[in-house]
This record gives structure tokens, C-alpha cells and sequence, in this order.
């Protein structure tokens, strides 16, 4: 079969045996593979990465001096099984899948391990356990959109925000993009939009961004309306004094009253708010900005060395959550919001390419006002995102 290989940096397409599924494993093939920015970092920073996946006890991630098929974004037709596999889905069913691929006793991110070749290829092999068919006759188009659309989901969940939380994304490319889409199937009423890029602040807009803003004019985190917002340290400290002022003039004990009160959420809280740039500096420059008792939820992957100033943090009292992939559930749930139609994505997909087009679509990527997601059909001939 013919996929796209990268090794020290270099993207070529190569012929490669055809890949033999294992026990419960299946071959599909390929209709469509989304290029995620995870591919764009490692193919520059994968020893980095590898670096920081030992220390977290999993030591096959791809390295720079190794041949790997890139590729986790995908969905494809059913073409062969392994030994004892159930074969519920029939072969020729169009079907998404978990990117994990179990090798030995270990699992393997599919497309960013050599022990796990990924979806740039005409063919990849999944684990039957993690495959859904894929329902309505969704294109594939949109149904390989499903990963990263479930990566959107599992941030608005680790979120926590409530229909009536204002909601702030910093930064709109195709990780917030996903963000801004869940936000609003999930009935978030405010939700605000940040991006520097025009062409990104529109794609904000058509995924369903109720206030998008040039963060080089104005800030995002006056955009939204909140009663209750506190945004300095006199304000706080003034606000628990009127509070207790008021409390103490009622005929009937204040400590009653007020732990009823925090028990329904009645005191000031901040935003939520997502960071989906990943580069040095934005979560302090979050932390700083933010009103005080926001809940920052960090999508974006930073691929360097970072710094914070706890102090600030501490003392606006905020909530900083990191957040990574998704669950099962959250795939499968992200698949049927697709063929439900209740996410806008066609405004996603900005360009597709064969696999001879591969590395012009990692160079376009780099360019935000042309391309948000470019998806690879290794059936096509195209060279360029068309």
C-alpha cells in the first residue's frame, strides 16, 4: 500500500507492506484522515514529546531517526479481520475508531508510535473494540471530523460550564473551533471568541460564537456580562463585606442564611475560559486577565517550557484544569451529534489533498487565514488543498 512516511522531518509517500490486523483487530480503508495540529508538533518536536511520554510511563512514542505513518484523525470502510474478532459490522461498513492500537502488553497511540501506524496511508488497522459504524450515511468528510470534534467535547466537559457560564475561547483554529462547536450544542448561552487571525474570528462565527473579538483591539474578557463578576481585590473584599452588612440587619442568624447560599451557587464566580493557542506565556497572560474565580481549562498543547506566577493565581483564586483527548463515551456521543446534525462543520474542512500533497497541506496549515482543516483522501491525486 502506499502512505506517507516521516522520518527526520521529511514527509515522502512510500510503498509499505499491507498491514495484517492481530487478534480483535481490524483492517479498514481509508477514505479520509484530518491533519491535527498533534502531526504539525511532531513531526518538529516528537523528541521532546518522547521525553515527556517516558516520564509518564509510556516509552514508544515516535522519535525523529524512526519511520512513522502519521495519521489519528480518520474514518474508513471495513476490509478485513483478525482472528477472533466478533464481526458485528460488516465488511464495506464505512467506520471511525479510537486511534489506540493494543501491541503486546502495551497500548500504542495509532499515528504517533512506529508500533502503530496511522491513517496517511490507504489502509490503517484498529482495535474492533473501539470501532463505531458510522450512521445516516454521514459523508466521510464529516465523519472523519469525529476526533477531533470529541477532543471539543471532553474540554467542555472537564469545563464544567453551565447553559448560563459565560464561556471565552482564546484562540480559533480547528482545537477551538471544536470548542466554540460543543459550547453551543450543549446550550451555552455567551460564548466569546478570541483570535488574532480574521479568517479565523469568521470560522468563530459560522461555528456558532455569539461575540468574536481581535484581542489586538479589544478584550475578550469584556465582552461577556456576568452579575456578580469580580475583577479586582478591593471589589472582592468589598463584596464580602456588604454581603455580611446586609446578612447581619435580618431578624434570623446570617451563618444559616449564607450556607444555604453558596450551597445554590449564589456567590460571584468567574467564566469559564479555554486556551487553545498552546505557546509560552498565554496561560500567565490568562491567569492575569481573567476575572477573579474564572476556571481556565487548558486545551491548546505547549510545546516548550512555560512559566506562571502562582501568586497571581492564588490570589484571584483560579481554577486551572489540563485536559487531554477524550473518553469512549465522548467519541461515540461526538459520532451521532455529527449525524444528528446538531454541529455546524461545514465551514470546517478548508482544503483536501491526496497523499502526494501531504507535506503542501503541513506548509498551507501554517498560514491562518487560508486553512483551518485539511483532510487527506489517499484516493485523490490533488497536490495542494483543493
Amino acid at each position: 500500500m502506499k502512505a506517507v512516511v516521516c522520518f527526520e522531518e521529511r514527509l515522502e509517500v512510500a510503498d509499505l507492506p499491507d498491514p495484517t490486523p492481530g487478534r480483535g483487530q481490524v483492517v479498514i480503508n481509508v477514505s479520509r484522515c484530518g491533519i491535527c495540529g498533534s502531526d504539525l508538533h511532531a513531526r518538529r518536536h516528537c523528541d521532546e514529546l518522547a521525553e515527556v511520554m517516558v516520564e509518564s510511563g509510556y516509552d514508544g512514542f515516535m522519535q525523529k531517526d524512526q519511520r512513522v505513518v502519521l495519521g489519528h484523525e480518520f474514518v474508513g470502510d471495513v476490509a478485513d479481520f483478525g482472528p477472533n474478532c466478533r464481526r458485528k459490522v460488516p465488511s464495506g461498513q464505512a467506520v471511525v475508531a479510537l486511534p489506540i492500537l493494543r501491541g503486546g502488553d502495551m497500548m500504542h497511540p495509532t499515528g504517533l508510535s512506529v508500533a502503530a501506524p496511522g491513517a496517511y496511508a490507504e489502509q490503517v488497522v484498529v482495535e474492533e473494540a473501539l470501532m463505531f459504524p458510522v450512521p445516516n450515511g454521514l459523508p466521510p468528510q464529516v465523519a472523519g471530523l469525529t476526533e477531533p470534534m470529541a477532543v471539543g467535547l471532553h474540554a467542555v466537559n472537564r469545563g464544567q460550564v453551565g447553559r448560563s457560564t459565560p464561556a471565552i475561547v482564546i484562540g480559533c483554529g480547528p482545537v477551538g473551533l471544536a470548542v466554540i462547536s460543543m459550547l453551543k450544542a450543549k446550550g451555552v448561552r455567551q460564548v466569546i471568541a478570541s483570535d488574532l487571525s480574521a479568517g479565523r474570528r469568521t470560522l468563530a462565527q459560522a461555528s456558532g460564537a455569539d461575540v468574536v473579538v481581535d484581542p489586538a483591539q479589544d478584550s475578550p474578557y469584556d465582552a461577556f456580562q456576568r452579575r456578580g463578576t469580580i475583577r479586582s481585590l478591593p471589589e472582592m473584599a468589598s463584596l464580602g463585606m456588604s454581603a455580611l452588612d446586609s446578612l447581619a440587619r435580618l431578624p434570623i442568624p446570617w451563618v444559616p442564611l449564607m450556607r444555604i447560599g453558596e450551597k445554590m451557587g449564589l456567590g460571584p464566580r468567574g467564566p469559564v475560559v479555554f486556551e487553545c493557542v498552546g505557546v509560552p506565556g498565554m496561560i500567565d497572560g490568562i491567569i492575569a486577565a481573567t476575572p477573579w474565580l474564572s476556571r481556565i481549562v487548558v486545551v491548546g498543547v505547549c510545546m516548550g517550557a512555560d512559566q506562571m506566577r502562582p501568586a497571581m493565581a492564588i490570589n484571584k483564586e483560579i481554577d486551572l484544569r489540563f485536559v487531554l483527548g477524550y473518553t469512549p463515551l465522548e467519541f461515540r456521543d461526538t459520532l451521532h451529534l455529527l449525524a444528528d446534525g446538531r454541529l455546524e462543520t461545514a465551514h470546517l474542512v478548508t482544503g483536501t489533498v491526496g497523499l502526494g500533497g501531504v507535506d503542501a497541506a503541513f506548509a498551507a496549515l501554517g498560514h491562518p487565514e487560508a486553512h483551518a482543516k485539511i483532510l487527506i483522501d489517499p484516493g485523490s491525486d490533488a497536490t495542494a488543498p483543493e
